[in-house]
């Protein structure tokens, strides 16, 4: 099964967050904070939203950094994804 957004929306699967700290600390489950980082899988066409035009400046396969607390968590085969506004990207990680 596919997602394909829509108007300006990104499908993004999140980077695994480290195991361990850069010290070799071990983290519990709990410790570990929402990974920002993600990888793009779908990018929506853009188009007009909400009377303006938008064009989209990302595409499949950028990482990029997200916005904390943006977007919605979706589970499909058992693969979670997060679907944001293009807005809600902050940057692009090269």
């Amino acid at each position: 099964m596919n997602i394909k957004p829509l108007a300006d929306r990104v499908v993004l699967q999140f980077v695994e967050a480290e195991e361990t700290t850069k010290s070799g600390i071990i983290l519990a489950g709990a410790a570990k904070e929402k990974p920002q980082v993600a990888e793009i899988k779908a990018v929506g066409p853009g188009g007009v939203v909400d009377g303006k035009e938008v064009q989209m400046y990302v595409k499949v396969g950028d990482k990029v950094l997200t916005s904390k607390y943006a977007g919605t968590e979706v589970k499909l085969d058992g693969v979670e994804y997060m679907i944001v506004r293009q807005n809600d990207i902050l940057a692009i990680v090269e």
